[in-house]
């Protein structure tokens, strides 16, 4: 079975399903990369955030989308960006930057990339936009596109 790419606005996803993706963001950054942060900001329900993930039955991917708007000014933010361990080097993250971007057009899009993944991003038209920074002791470094 293939994975089918899904996307819905926060008030759309049901309980099981925004379950299923806040259980893999948890497996992902507060198990696997041992890393205890507020993983429930209170962003995930806001009404301009989107979720996009890949499904095949579970939740293989996602990330999350976030509308800001700065002095009347409406920009974009990429975030929670991750794949299952178990389904990596598929072409899973850049399946969901691509959509995102697709729903982005020519806004400014902003992101918090772990440092290793910078050249990643840099794929998908990111530049570095300021220092380099740590949170939760993993570095990571502020990126821009637009």
């Amino acid at each position: 079975m293939s994975a089918e790419l899904r996307q819905a606005w926060a008030a759309d996803l049901d309980a099981a399903t925004l379950y299923r993706l806040l259980r893999l963001r948890v497996d992902v950054f507060v198990v696997e990369q041992e890393c205890a942060y507020p993983e429930l900001d209170g962003r995930d329900l806001l009404a301009t955030t989107r979720h996009l993930w890949l499904d095949d039955g579970g939740v293989l991917a996602t990330l999350r989308l976030l509308e800001e708007s700065v002095d009347g000014v409406v920009s974009y933010r990429i975030g929670r960006v991750c794949v299952a361990r178990s389904a990596r080097e598929r072409g899973y993250t850049t399946r969901l930057m691509l959509a995102a971007l697709a729903e982005t057009g020519s806004a400014t899009v902003r992101l918090d990339a772990q440092s290793h993944l910078v050249g990643m991003y840099a794929k998908f038209g990111f530049t570095v936009d300021g220092p380099e920074y740590d949170d939760d002791g993993i570095m990571h470094v502020p990126m821009r596109r637009g």
